[in-house]
C-alpha cells in the first residue's frame, strides 16, 4: 500500500513518466522503499484506474507523462495525516541475530562481520548521493535531505551495533 503513497508524493511534487519514476526510486527513493519497474508500473496503471493520477502529456514511443489529481492529492494528505505508521516493522536481518546459536559461532562473527560491512557500503552510498544531489528549498529536497539523513544515522547506528554484537561473540568456534 506505501508505493501507492510514494508514487503519489512524488507526483504531487512534479509530473512524471514512468520511467522517470523507476530512475527516481532506484537513486533516491529505493533508499526508503525499493519498488521494481513492474510494481510501479503496476501501481500507476490502479492509481489511473481509481482516478487517483491522469496521464497529463504524451510524448513519442508511448511516453505518458502522469501528475497527480485532486482525489489522488486529498489521499495522500489523509495518509499523510491521518494513518500513522507502523511502530515496528519486520526485520529479517535481526530475527537472524536471534537464530545464530544454530551456527557456529564463527558463522555468527562472520554474519555480524556481513551485516557490518552492509551498512558502512550504504552509508557510503548515501554519503555519494547526498553530494551528487543538487539540493535546494523545494520541499522535496528539504524533506527528501531530512529523509537522507535519517538513513546515515541508520546506517551509522547499525555499524556500531554489528561492532558491539560481535564483542559479545568469544571467537573460539564450538
Amino acid at each position: 500500500m506505501s508505493l501507492r503513497f510514494a508514487l503519489l508524493g512524488v507526483l504531487a511534487e512534479e509530473p512524471s513518466s514512468g520511467y522517470d519514476l523507476v530512475r527516481r526510486f532506484k537513486i533516491s527513493l529505493g533508499q526508503v522503499w525499493p519498488a521494481t519497474q513492474s510494481q510501479i508500473y503496476t501501481e500507476l496503471t490502479k492509481l489511473a484506474d481509481a482516478e487517483l493520477i491522469k496521464v497529463s502529456d504524451e510524448g513519442a514511443r508511448g511516453r505518458k507523462e502522469y501528475s497527480v489529481t485532486e482525489a489522488g492529492l486529498e489521499q495522500l494528505r489523509e495518509w499523510l495525516t491521518d494513518t500513522r505508521p507502523k511502530r515496528q516493522p519486520r526485520n529479517e536481518m535481526l530475527m537472524r541475530v536471534f537464530f545464530l546459536g544454530q551456527i557456529g559461532r564463527a558463522q555468527a562473527r562472520a554474519y555480524l562481520t556481513d551485516v557490518e560491512e552492509l551498512y558502512v557500503n550504504a552509508e557510503s552510498e548515501l554519503h555519494e548521493l547526498g553530494a551528487n544531489v543538487d539540493w535546494d528549498d523545494s520541499d522535496l529536497s528539504v524533506y527528501g535531505r531530512i529523509a537522507m539523513e535519517w538513513g546515515e544515522r541508520f546506517a551509522a547506528m547499525n555499524q556500531e551495533w554489528a561492532r558491539w554484537a560481535l564483542e559479545q561473540i568469544p571467537e573460539r568456534n564450538t
